[in-house]
């Protein structure tokens, strides 16, 4: 199992090509330029570090801690991360705190628990169970001292954008920048260094990154910004805005109902000593790294942010707004239901079968004229069910409110549940087609036969096509029902399309109140989407304006 654990993964759910590219050999900065940066998709990079002079100084287990401490001196304050998490470092501020140590007293701390790593391991050998040491093997628990919640993290080397000193400065004379990435403007250089075994929360990075090994082994399980729905991003307008909401050891599938397939869309690999990984901005990442390991990386800004010009800021953000609610519009068309798999088989898919085909059958079989009985009869089985299916909502809602003789107050507790279905939109995580029976029922049905089904209940039962317009279509329903309409128009010639809509408006005593009962309504699909793509991507919730 734990073996398991700490390989290299794909997920299932993983589009082939958001897969980590790998690379044996480093390519040239001009390869890299040109078919692995502008790609934005991870590329690891096996060995590319080999030969650097802080590779071969700053290794724990050969005198690199001496190395490191005579190099930047006893002097030097750095900024730590301790944790109150014990070894996992989350993003939020209420998790941790910034704590001002020198850089001696954490290296003393970090040749202490080499000390104890040793004799664990010489004691081991004595007891003749030694073995070679591996990247999983590492992760021995380290002693009991507070030092193993300290983690240096983003200590700078070289900040081009801050005019404050770098504290540890002198570690770039020791750095040589791989091949590839000759030419680049660094937004900065850091040094990153874990004590004993630590895990840094999910978070992504505003920056293009390279995370370069130069001591022991870092897991690092990757998400596609796509992803974020599933990773549950905090509030954009937060202090951690960049870090996941949900636990890495404990996660909360009751509250965070689509983590549980977050892993489905990840990736992990394995960096060891002298390799890097690169990680484009805004790709999610979540850390491992074992005890004593020493990393660095370099962040430059991307090409599309530094082309991107502040006074298009509003446009950009409506135009991706826009096309994210597009995309999830494309919920209404996803899933199977039995409409389309019944070739004729009446069995209801929402439990009106039985004593509730009684009044089904009455109307069927009552005494109307030739023409209402053609327009019942030309339908096919499927399209005949799904108009009953149609004509038992309204009914069974008429009789609801009749039984109970409380009109007003059955549209209050609507309102009311309407309110409370948009909050838990998010939190629920069911689709709007779920939500929506009218919506279920007319998807699977062909244009063509809708528009014949519709056209026989003007004929019919002109008053329960009003009432299922007025008062039970959704929003859901309206998006797909005027979808529909679309669709049969491009099957249709104009006098066709005007005869239609002519013989479909006249079952209304108000036209044009059905009219603005579909608008209201498809805007009220696109504001429900809106508030999806909000939570999903921005984790923000609003109200809909009065």
């Amino acid at each position: 199992m734990q073996a398991e654990k700490d390989a290299e993964f794909v997920g299932a759910a993983l589009d082939a090509g958001l897969r980590a590219a790998r690379f044996s050999l480093p390519p040239s900065s001009e390869e890299f330029a040109a078919s692995i940066e502008p790609k934005n998709v991870p590329a690891v990079f096996r060995g590319v570090l080999k030969g650097s002079a802080a590779l071969s100084r700053w290794d724990p287990l050969y005198g690199g801690l001496d190395y490191l401490l005579e190099k930047v001196g006893p002097d030097v304050a750095v900024e730590a991360m301790m944790s109150n998490t014990g070894h996992v470092f989350y993003g939020d501020l209420r998790s941790h705190e910034r704590v001002s140590i020198p850089f001696s007293t954490f290296m003393q701390s970090c040749k202490s628990h080499l000390g104890h790593l040793n004799a664990a391991s010489d004691s081991s050998k004595d007891k003749g169970t030694g073995k070679e040491s591996t990247c999983s093997d590492k992760m021995c628990p380290a002693s009991s001292e507070n030092s193993e919640q300290l983690y240096l993290a983003q200590v700078s080397i070289l900040n081009t954008e801050s005019k404050d000193r770098c504290s540890l400065q002198v570690l770039k004379e020791d750095i040589q920048e791989p091949i590839f990435l000759k030419g680049k403007s660094f937004s900065s250089i850091n040094f990153w260094m874990s004590r004993a075994h630590m895990r840094s929360s999910t978070h992504y990075d505003p920056h293009h990154n390279l995370l370069c090994v130069m001591a022991g082994c870092k897991k690092v399980t990757l998400w596609s910004p796509s992803a974020s729905p599933f990773l549950y991003p905090m509030p954009v307008y937060g202090e951690a805005s960049n870090h996941s909401c949900v636990s890495i050891e404990e996660p909360d599938y009751s509250s965070y109902t689509r983590a549980k397939y977050m892993k489905e869309y990840s990736e992990r690999v394995i960096l060891n000593c002298g390799d890097a990984l690169f990680i484009p901005e805004g790709w999610y990442h979540q850390v491992d790294s074992d005890d004593l390991t020493i990393a660095i990386n370099f962040w430059w800004k991307s090409r599309i942010m530094t082309e991107m010009l502040e006074h298009m800021d509003g446009y950009y953000l409506r135009r991706i707004m826009r096309r994210y609610m597009t995309e999830m519009n494309k919920i209404t068309q996803m899933g199977s239901f039995s409409h389309s798999e019944r070739n004729g088989d009446f069995q209801s898919t929402d439990g009106l079968s039985g004593a509730g085909s009684q009044p089904f059958n009455k109307v069927t079989n009552s005494d109307t004229s030739d023409k209402k009985g053609a327009a019942l009869q030309s339908l096919k089985p499927c399209t005949l069910q799904a108009l009953y299916e149609l004509m038992s909502l309204v009914h069974n809602s008429v009789e609801a409110v009749d039984q109970n003789d409380r009109a007003e107050s059955a549209s209050q507790d609507t309102s009311v549940c309407q309110s409370n279905e948009r909050k838990k939109t998010a939190a629920d995580d069911s689709s709007l087609l779920e939500k929506d029976p009218v919506a279920k029922i007319i998807l699977p049905v062909e244009p063509l036969e809708l528009r014949s089904m519709l056209l026989a209940m003007v004929h019919t039962f002109p008053r329960t096509l009003e009432g299922l317009v007025l008062n039970i279509l959704g929003p859901t329903g309206a998006e797909i029902l005027t979808r529909k309409f679309d669709e049969m128009d491009q099957g249709s010639t104009p006098e066709e399309q005007a005869e239609f809509y002519k013989i479909f408006y006249s079952a209304f005593g108000d036209q044009y109140a059905a009219m603005d009962a579909l608008l209201n309504r498809k805007e009220l699909f696109s504001f429900q989407v809106f508030q999806s793509v909000l939570d999903q991507y921005l984790r923000v919730c609003v109200e809909r304006p009065s």
